[in-house]
């Protein structure tokens, strides 16, 4: 059982849900050299403010247009602004430190373990049964994962900042899920907005705190039109749109197989580094090939 067979509302077909998580990688893919542009420059929780800012100024308005007020009105807004709070704010803060503190092939390796994290809440929390062709589907991915980043680069570089990635994968996979579950009337449009908007409203207040702690102020001096417009896209584009579209494909595949969309990213990062004089990379190409046969792998039935 998945949390498509789970929720009220119809989720999309499988064929779609696929689509919509490749989307959202593809957008997800993005944020990467735009946060650390932004990192070079902010600290890492005025990064965070920015996005989640970004995302919600971006969300809120498009929620409204699309379904109207009464959709707003009829949100269970407690229950959405916890979830986010806990998912898209701690996760997002967990993410900010660790990409600071280590680097991308670090990162990347640590979210390749989000599939497990997935399947593991579906068996836990919604009695999917384990079978051997999802435990394949998973070696393939997270293993595609891995050697996706370690066809380009060479090393690990673990400590604190990889332990801070690795609870906002937790964070973050456990929030997906529970966006779509305890929010089962909403669109994947109204479910990113309330959960994003509870998600800034934590960042807001631990950023207002900070200085009477010893932290660091918001540097509005060192914000520009080009940080401004990165912030912009990366909360708006890569956070914002990229998790309707995986939302989209949680409601229609659980977060479990969705979640191993996630390990296609680097290969999207690297076609998008191609555009900027980077070499193709073969053993990264194949890698994302293995990573793809996971997912559908693990989305197959046998045979009656």
């Amino acid at each position: 059982m998945t949390i498509a067979t789970t929720i009220p509302s119809p989720g999309p077909s499988v064929v779609l849900a696929n689509l919509a998580c490749m989307g959202s990688m593809i957008v997800w893919a993005i944020g990467f050299p735009l946060a650390d542009a932004l990192l070079a420059v902010l600290p890492p929780v005025t990064v965070t403010a920015l996005r989640l800012a970004f995302a919600s100024a971006f969300l809120l308005p498009a929620w409204f247009l699309l379904e109207g007020w009464q959709a707003l009105r009829g949100a269970r807004w407690t229950r959405g602004l916890a979830v986010g709070a806990i998912g898209m704010g701690g996760g997002s803060l967990l993410l900010i430190f660790g990409q600071s503190r280590t680097d991308g092939i670090t990162t990347a390796v640590i979210a390749a373990t989000m599939p497990i994290t997935g399947i593991a809440l579906e068996c836990l929390l919604d009695g999917r049964r384990l079978t051997g062709r999802i435990v394949l589907g998973i070696v393939l991915s997270v293993a595609g994962g891995v050697a996706v980043y370690g066809a380009r680069m060479g090393h690990l570089n673990l400590g604190l900042g990889a332990f801070a990635t690795f609870a906002s994968t937790i964070i973050f996979t456990w929030a997906s899920r529970a966006s779509v579950t305890a929010l089962p009337g909403l669109s994947a449009v109204g479910r990113t907005a309330v959960t994003i908007a509870g998600g800034m409203l934590l960042v807001f207040v631990v950023q207002a705190t900070l200085p009477a702690v010893g932290g660091q102020a918001v540097p509005w001096h060192l914000i520009g039109a080009r940080e401004w417009g990165f912030a912009a896209a990366y909360g708006a584009g890569s956070m914002a749109l990229s998790q309707i579209l995986f939302l989209i494909g949680v409601a229609g595949l659980g977060i479990g197989v969705a979640a191993m969309h996630t390990n296609v990213a680097p290969f999207y990062v690297m076609l998008f580094a191609l555009a900027f004089g980077d070499s193709w990379s073969w053993p990264s190409a194949l890698a994302a090939t293995l990573v793809l046969a996971g997912v559908a792998l693990a989305q197959t039935r046998p045979r009656a």
